[in-house]
């Protein structure tokens, strides 16, 4: 067998979808009896945080990716998520209806729980729970996370944990809680409790990003942080900065040693549930030695080369939320919307370094380059969605690629173009009129919003940048300001 991939969550349904198109040899082994097993308990309230956008006034289905975050990519006009909820925030029950409806007709075996992968020749063998045993040349992971991340904190283990805590806030009636974690599941486990408990404290070291300023969606969402309005309103809830050094289990409640972070000084204080909402990890327990994949960011992530491949086992891919070690906490290959487009660069790249099967292309005149890049930046939702990480490449001879990752273009002479936010970015308040003001006044600022950026490349080396001007609606067709400008770029690039 060529593939066994290990999981049929969106990125192992996505990747289970090109392989079969693409007339591979697979398999999907998965262990709950459908797909999308973590939505069964994630997000533990079930408000999904990736939009549902039906109506765009479009009607273009590639564009309407652009406001749709959940559909995984498929020819047929049927398999969009948009055709099962209008809810803009939808709910966990009709993503796993959807991806149920996706995973018809494909090669995945249900219950097939994996209990060890070791080598086995030149491949692989995956033993299940069941006692079933397969064989294959490569294996893809596409479980994504399979634990908690549980920072060091001397008894942390005592407390309880946003994987598992209760989610019915009458149970927290006038109780003193503390949440480990600024991240979404903190602040949404405090939003769900803020009617009934009596107290609660959001707790962790360092700064809270919000999403509408970093333009990374994995930061604080403002659907999560209604909290934030009753911290700072004085209804008796808080944010604390600084570190948690202990906790301690008592009888009847716990003891917490607390250092601030914005004076010397340490408090002990007590509460009555603590909750651990610290984040998730991969679960590489799977893993025989000599197969075990090499680790990064705190050991919560596999070390990947830029063709999602482990960088010391040869044949071991990952596909979905494991990808984000590349561009951890800045673009999107974390989420369904980012990894969908990466899943499919993925199948490219298997094709052409495995089966022979070049990378999918057209070969254009030069004088109709700029034609073709502006057609695609105006209309494309990959790299909309996956800006700054996926771009297209034209080379000397005018062959056109598209939705490269830019780590692993291979070409030594070639252009690419890709949409990305200006550098400092995520530094000004958006909603700050004067800091805006002083930003556009500034004679050697960037464009701030996202805007195309074609570059020049001659052995491997970026020798010009063209940075066209962001756009409100991102309607880049103008003559004198996007055209013109591309067009003599392009001009001047190696024959």
């Amino acid at each position: 067998m060529d593939y066994v991939v290990i999981g049929a969550g969106p990125a192992g349904l996505q990747l289970a979808y090109l392989l079969d198109r693409a007339g591979h040899d697979y398999v999907v082994l998965e262990a709950g009896p459908t797909p999308g097993t973590f939505y069964r308990t994630f997000p533990r309230h079930r408000r999904m945080i990736s939009i549902n956008k039906p109506h765009t006034g479009w009607h273009d289905p590639e564009k309407d990716l652009r406001v749709d975050w959940n559909s995984l990519l498929s020819e047929d006009p049927e398999l969009r998520f948009t055709r099962y909820t209008g809810r803009y925030f939808p709910d966990a029950d009709d993503y796993i209806r959807y991806l149920t409806d996706f995973g018809r007709g494909l090669a995945i075996r249900y219950g097939h729980r994996v209990a060890r992968v070791d080598r086995a020749g030149v491949g692989f063998r995956v033993r299940c729970e069941n006692g079933e045993e397969l064989t294959a040349r490569r294996v893809v992971v596409a479980t994504g996370f399979g634990g908690m991340n549980v920072p060091a904190i001397a008894g942390i283990e005592t407390a309880e944990r946003y994987w598992d805590v209760p989610v019915e806030p009458a149970g927290f009636t006038d109780q003193r809680v503390l949440i480990i974690g600024k991240g979404n599941s903190a602040f949404e486990t405090a939003d769900n409790l803020v009617e009934h408990a009596a107290v609660i404290h959001v707790a962790g070291p360092r700064s809270i990003n919000f999403a509408w300023r970093t333009h990374f969606i994995g930061h604080l969402r403002a659907v999560n942080n209604n909290f934030l309005d009753t911290y700072q309103l004085k209804t008796q809830n808080m944010v604390l900065d600084g570190d948690i050094l202990r906790i301690e289990r008592r009888a009847d409640d716990y003891l917490v040693t607390f250092a601030y972070a914005r004076r010397d000084k340490v408090a002990r204080l007590a509460y009555d549930r603590v909750i651990a909402c610290t984040g998730f990890r991969m679960d590489a327990s799977i893993f025989a030695d000599g197969c075990r994949p090499e680790l990064v960011i705190s050991d919560r992530f596999p070390a990947l080369t830029p063709e999602w491949e482990s960088v010391n086992v040869p044949g071991l891919y990952f596909a979905g939320t494991l990808t984000q070690s590349r561009d951890f906490k800045k673009h999107t290959s974390a989420f369904i919307h980012g990894f969908r487009y990466g899943v499919r660069a993925l199948v490219h790249m298997l094709e052409q370094k495995h089966h022979g099967v070049e990378w999918p292309h057209r070969t254009l005149p030069r004088d109709a380059l700029a034609d073709a890049v502006l057609a695609r930046i105006n209309r494309t939702s990959a790299l909309f969605q996956q800006f700054g990480f996926l771009c297209d490449v034209v080379t000397p001879d005018g062959r056109y690629y598209e939705e490269m990752p830019r780590d692993y273009v291979p070409f030594a002479d070639c252009c690419t173009i890709d949409l990305e936010y200006g550098a400092g970015h995520d530094a000004i308040d958006p909603f700050d009129v004067p800091a805006g003001r002083r930003w556009e006044d500034d004679p050697g600022h960037e464009e701030r919003y996202l805007h195309p950026v074609v570059r020049r490349f001659r052995d491997h080396e970026v020798v010009a940048t063209l940075r066209l001007p962001e756009e409100i609606c991102n309607d880049w067709t103008d003559e004198k300001l996007y055209r013109a400008p591309l067009s003599a770029f392009l001009e001047e690039a190696p024959q």
